[in-house]
């Protein structure tokens, strides 16, 4: 979370270790049909800055293998996965997610829950759990295989800038 020096500057924020806010955000985080990712607190509509993408996802124990799931717990099936030229794996998914006309007035906000195929870093923390169970190659466009609950999920290789031009405001 950024005070407004540092959002002035253009500067990094704080990890917010908050138990109860970090629960509070992601009840409210939501999207818009612009694209824009908010949480609504009350009346007020507080805009999130994405550094890359909406959600993050971390493996999971689960039986002699792993789960996938966002770091706000919610489960998902990866339906393409990607390495990114700085070695990040990302997921496309269909997620449960909050959106909401981009014309409704906040203080008449009402949040439908759609699916919504959206990107999904992996956790840096799992990256070696990743690559142990990947097989990579490291060609132009299809990357390798990535075995995952007995199925070989293509890796295939995307550009950053690729990315965030989905998300609104990123640079």
């Amino acid at each position: 979370m950024r005070n407004e020096y540092a959002q002035a500057n253009h500067l990094a924020g704080e990890p917010i270790k908050h138990e109860g806010l970090i629960s509070f955000i992601e009840r409210n985080f939501a999207n818009n049909e612009q694209g824009e990712w908010f949480f609504q607190n009350g009346p007020q509509r507080v805009y999130v800055d994405l550094d890359y993408t909406p959600f993050i996802a971390r493996l999971y124990p689960d039986n002699g293998t792993y789960a996938l799931r966002t770091t706000s717990g919610m489960p998902f099936t990866p339906k393409q996965c990607f390495m990114d030229e700085n070695g990040q794996i990302i997921f496309i998914a269909d997620l449960e997610i909050q959106s909401t006309p981009s014309q409704q007035e906040a203080k008449n906000i009402s949040f439908e829950k759609i699916n919504k195929a959206v990107h999904i870093l992996l956790h840096d923390h799992d990256l070696e759990l990743f690559s142990g169970s990947a097989e990579l190659q490291f060609a132009c466009g299809e990357l390798g295989y990535w075995n995952w609950q007995n199925q070989k999920i293509a890796v295939e290789s995307i550009r950053t800038t690729d990315i965030k031009k989905n998300y609104f405001n990123l640079p």
